[in-house]
């Protein structure tokens, strides 16, 4: 079993990997932390607890609450794709008695904060602890800058970020974990701890469709199928206006999913590097990912590669 905390800034993608992550035998999840990121961090906090309410948990992980703000750009946030509550609006959902549809599940958050808990966890588990970041970076990074000498007793850190051969989904060159806060990702990615990115050029070739969702959920209509509904209904009506298709991308389940099924996932070393910079081309993450010329001294595995409908088919199974 691997050992694993997630940091996240829960949006409907984050939902989907914790809901993953919380079901597969594989993994445990020693603590989740929040970082600001799709939603401001507060609010990030809250969705955690709704997802977590959803999976009826007889026990729950550590729980922290982490950065507010990025190193040194004003925070972006992603309201307008993920609903006002960063969480399709299951905020808003009420039972026919006036009672939230999806409360708040009763779990204690830590008083200690994200970045003091990830110093924490990785010290009760040196050399076993997997950081899956599905946020902006800037919780890791504080911890890299609190402590490095800790920090490398990390196993690994797997990360959702960066976009090499596809355009960005913020701007045309920038992915949006990386785009918040470029200067957290510098520093993670040239901290000497194994590195593996999911980028946007893996993330893009799964798509969920409202059909295969609507046709998987009825199959078995329970909770966290509901909910499932209700909390992607703001993304995919997003992605049918602004993208094309009714349906969407759910990034943040694939770092959990090179975890649970690495099989179905292929990637090759790269030397990884981000433009802090730029005007037009901040949060760009720059690789050169073709056999060909690779850098001789690669900083991270970058995944180019995913078995689309068999990890469709994996995620569903276990959520079943």
């Amino acid at each position: 079993m691997q050992r694993i905390l997630i940091d996240t800034d829960p949006g409907v993608d984050d939902a989907l990997a914790i809901l993953l992550a919380m079901r597969s035998p594989e993994l445990h999840i020693e603590a989740i932390t929040t970082v600001c990121g799709n939603v401001p961090v507060t609010q990030g906090t809250e969705n955690l607890l709704r997802i977590l309410e959803v999976l009826d948990l007889e026990e729950f992980p550590l729980i922290a609450q982490g950065e507010v703000q990025p190193l040194v750009k004003p925070l972006v946030t992603a309201a307008h794709v993920h609903g006002d509550d960063g969480l399709g609006n299951v905020s808003e959902l009420q039972n026919a008695d006036g009672s939230p549809l999806y409360p708040l599940a009763h779990a204690n958050v830590s008083s200690t904060s994200g970045v003091d808990l990830i110093l924490e966890m990785v010290t009760r588990y040196p050399d076993e602890l997997t950081l899956v970041a599905l946020g902006p970076l800037t919780n890791i990074a504080k911890a890299i800058r609190e402590d490095a000498a800790k920090m490398q007793r990390l196993q690994k850190i797997v990360v959702m970020g960066g976009a090499f051969e596809e355009y960005g989904n913020v701007t045309t060159t920038a992915e949006f974990n990386i785009f918040v806060d470029p200067h957290a990702a510098h520093e993670v990615f040239h901290f000497d701890v194994p590195i593996h990115i999911v980028p946007l050029d893996a993330t893009h070739q799964i798509i969920l469709t409202g059909e295969r969702l609507h046709a998987e959920t009825d199959k078995r209509p329970d909770r966290i199928s509901q909910f499932l509904r209700d909390a992607t209904q703001s993304c995919m009506e997003f992605y049918r206006q602004h993208i094309g298709f009714w349906g969407f991308h759910i990034h943040d389940a694939l770092p959990i999913g090179m975890l649970t099924c690495p099989a179905y996932f292929e990637s090759v070393p790269a030397h990884v590097q981000v433009e802090t910079e730029g005007t037009l081309t901040s949060g760009m993450t720059v690789a050169y990912l073709r056999h060909e010329r690779r850098h001789p001294n690669p900083n991270a595995q970058v995944c180019i590669k995913v078995a689309a409908e068999a990890f469709l088919d994996h995620f569903f199974e276990r959520l079943r």
